[in-house]
């Protein structure tokens, strides 16, 4: 039993909330980034799944539908990403202070305005989805599949709402593996549903969306279990679940920018679907599998960033900005490696991944291109997702948010529109991503070199 006692005493370590203003940068970085980036993947899986699930045994307008839902579930979710962002940064920087108040409170606002957010989506998007379909001219062929598929998903909107929320608090307190163990619980029950909701009941692209709900609430309950069991960590009761005005206020003011980034990103993504929608049902199928493959070329990009907010936020909370300089260089070689390792894989593997979810050649054969042409961009993306991870993570949310409108608005769509109308091609499409990345990461360089996010932390206002 004396063995026993220690390693029991380093897994619940491992397992536990952790402290990431002690200890090597690097290790703290790669402990806390293993189980977010295979959480990432898995997550990924939920729509990739999906898409498999519906192009195998239901055909490529199924896959296309499926895909033709994405920009209008990110522009709904806007609400989420901010109160998750402001969250991550809030629950980061007291939980690296030790004030175990404001963090009980905190997280306790959290829970409530996500409950808030979810009854409004659950009304207002199932009303919006078929004006919605018809604004971006989607084809006739998949409109009733993509109008079903949306309409389940928002009234099942709380179940990732709560998941990916909550997970994002746990991560604030450096715990990134009981979300992951959740995750690939939910994960698992979304790959059974599937198949018996599509292959043996045969409800299509309805069955697929269902399956997705019901997964995200099992991840959802949970994230929340696990929560309320942190009692060594923050106090659960009614007294913090009630809102709290000043950190509610915070949060937003926090969370707004990333909310309105994702908004941004949104909206020009239903301005490009709508080019892609003038391809043909063709090249909106070639453009779904595509965007699930980059989804999972982009989780390190985004592991290596939620790991930098983290990292940042915890040591700015404890005033160790020096710390804060170190991890930046650690984590920015972590994220150059493993995605210049993905992007060698992408290039030589390019068809194998298309084949994964249709046979069709025109599929694979373009899906494969549009993937080498956005390949060197990823090496871009990890630039930016690193630095804006630090930028969020010390409290400075405006920078990202200037960035991603810069590059969205003002570079990525029209510079779409302006080739397609040299090229008449659907590769217009990736070309201009492509080069919107690579000014992104020049402006996140900028941005960082300028320092003003060193100012940022909440916690020294609050001293101050």
């Amino acid at each position: 039993m004396e063995g026993s006692d220690p390693m029991a005493k380093g897994l619940a370590r491992f397992m536990g909330a952790q402290d990431m203003t002690v200890g090597s940068p690097v290790k703290k970085l790669i402990q806390f980034s293993i189980p977010l980036l295979i959480g990432n993947l898995a997550q990924q899986l939920y729509n990739t799944v999906d898409s498999i699930v519906v192009g195998r045994y239901v055909g490529d307008n199924a896959l296309a539908a499926v895909g033709a839902s994405g920009p209008m579930i990110n522009l709904l979710l806007v609400l989420f990403v901010g109160i998750s962002t402001g969250a991550n940064v809030m629950v980061a920087q007291y939980f690296g202070a030790k004030r175990r108040s404001e963090l009980s409170d905190t997280v306790g606002t959290v829970i409530t305005l996500t409950l808030l957010a979810s009854i409004v989506i659950m009304i207002v998007g199932p009303l919006l989805v078929p004006p919605f379909l018809r604004m971006v001219d989607t084809p006739a062929e998949i409109f009733d599949m993509t109008s079903s598929y949306l309409i389940i998903y928002f009234l099942g909107i709380a179940g990732m709402a709560y998941y990916n929320i909550i997970a994002g608090v746990l991560r604030g307190m450096g715990d990134s593996v009981m979300p992951l163990i959740f995750l690939m619980a939910a994960c698992l029950t979304n790959i059974v549903l599937d198949l018996l909701f599509v292959v043996r009941f045969g409800w299509g692209v309805a069955g697929v969306a269902i399956a997705t709900i019901i997964a995200q609430f099992l991840s959802a309950f949970l994230c929340l279990f696990r929560l309320c069991r942190m009692k060594e960590t923050l106090d659960i009761n009614f007294r913090t679940l009630r809102p709290h005005a000043i950190l509610a206020k915070e949060l937003l003011i926090l969370g707004l920018p990333s909310g309105l980034s994702q908004a941004i990103f949104s909206m020009s993504a239903i301005v490009v679907q709508s080019l892609t929608n003038s391809f043909g049902a063709l090249v909106v199928a070639v453009n779904t599998v595509v965007m699930r493959v980059d989804g999972f070329a982009m989780m390190p990009n985004f592991t290596f960033g939620n790991a930098m907010t983290t990292y940042t936020g915890q040591n700015m909370g404890a005033g160790r900005t020096d710390r804060v300089e170190e991890g930046i260089r650690d984590g920015l070689r972590l994220g150059l490696v493993v995605i210049a390792v993905l992007v060698a894989a992408i290039v030589i593997f390019g068809s194998s991944l298309i084949r994964l979810f249709t046979d069709t050649p025109e599929v694979v054969e373009m899906g494969r291109n549009m993937l080498r042409v956005l390949a060197l961009g990823y090496i871009a993306m990890a630039i930016t997702q690193t630095l804006s991870g630090v930028m969020r993570g010390a409290g400075d949310t405006m920078t990202p948010m200037w960035i991603s409108l810069i590059t969205t608005v003002v570079i990525r769509v029209p510079l779409a529109y302006g080739l397609a109308a040299v090229m008449h091609s659907p590769y217009c499409l990736f070309i201009s991503l492509l080069i919107s990345w690579c000014m992104g990461a020049m402006l996140s360089v900028i941005a960082y070199r300028r320092g003003k996010w060193r100012k940022k932390a909440i916690v020294k206002k609050e001293e101050a």
